[in-house]
């Protein structure tokens, strides 16, 4: 099981730089091509999350570590798909893209959360 977990976090991390390398490429579109607060937005909330997911997968893999990773790149690509679609051709990627996506973050952060009390929780004694 650990060698599983540690592969998904290998490919995990792998995927967040990738998504922490778009946020910069559309934080630098929106400041110079007009594109507008909306991919501004999703600039930020890939760069916020690629932070997220390369910190979940450092260390000691646990499977609800690796859960809240995957969660919350799965949300990040589609929130912040959604939105940068819609800012640079006026479509969707599909209906309730960017609501699915918003729900994933912010269960991949309340698993993160989750996930730190039961490894940090201090010895009773």
């Amino acid at each position: 099981m650990l060698a599983f977990l540690n592969m998904t976090n290998y490919i995990l991390t792998i995927l967040a730089g990738l998504l922490g390398a778009c946020g910069v490429t559309a934080a630098a579109v929106a400041a110079h091509g007009g594109y507008g607060e909306n991919l501004r937005t999703a600039a930020i909330f890939a760069l916020v999350h690629a932070a997220l997911v390369i910190a979940l997968t450092r260390g000691t893999a646990t499977r609800m570590g690796t859960l809240a990773a995957a969660m919350t790149l799965t949300g990040a690509l589609l929130f912040c798909g959604d939105i940068t679609v819609r800012s640079l051709i006026q479509q969707t990627l599909f209906p309730m893209a960017a609501p699915a996506g918003g729900f994933l973050m912010i269960g991949g952060w309340l698993m993160a959360s989750l996930d730190a009390a039961v490894r940090l929780k201090p010895s009773q004694g």
